[in-house]
């Protein structure tokens, strides 16, 4: 486990072009959060609360499979952006799995129920968009 600034880093990885970590976008996880640092000139860092993770995904291609990489992709249902890539990350399995047993952790110290996340196409909002709380299938039987 590597510190930075005294806080521990769960893990760290950074883009990897065949076998090797060259890039300027560093991926790292500590306090319950996944950051994304990227650039060298211009410079971004995303931040993202592990328990708005609501699920994963690995996908390895045939030249993933050859150089011992894979992209994980992240899915969220309250960020900015609702699909987060991780790109070319060696130990691609074992990350996934490491990362969803920490999503998991951070979800139950947060008492995070998950209902907000797991409702229909958006949280509480029915099927054809309007927010009245009823199903579109009930709401002729209501009405009458």
């Amino acid at each position: 486990m590597a510190k930075q600034n005294g806080e521990n880093i769960i893990w760290s990885d950074r883009v990897h072009h065949a076998w090797f970590p060259l890039s300027f976008t560093k991926y790292y996880i500590k306090n319950d959060r996944l950051y994304i640092d990227s650039g060298l000139i211009n410079s971004t860092s995303d931040e993202t609360l592990l328990y708005r993770i609501v699920d994963l995904r690995l996908r390895r291609k045939l030249l993933h499979k050859i150089f011992g990489t894979g992209d994980i992709i992240l899915y969220t249902k309250v960020d900015k952006h609702h699909e987060i890539l991780l790109h070319n990350i060696k130990n691609p399995r074992e990350t996934k799995d490491m990362i969803s047993e920490l999503v998991e952790k951070s979800r139950n110290t947060r008492n995070v129920v998950g209902k907000e996340f797991y409702g229909g196409p958006r949280a509480g909002h029915d099927n054809d968009g309007n927010d009245n709380g009823i199903p579109d299938f009930l709401e002729d039987e209501v009405e009458n």
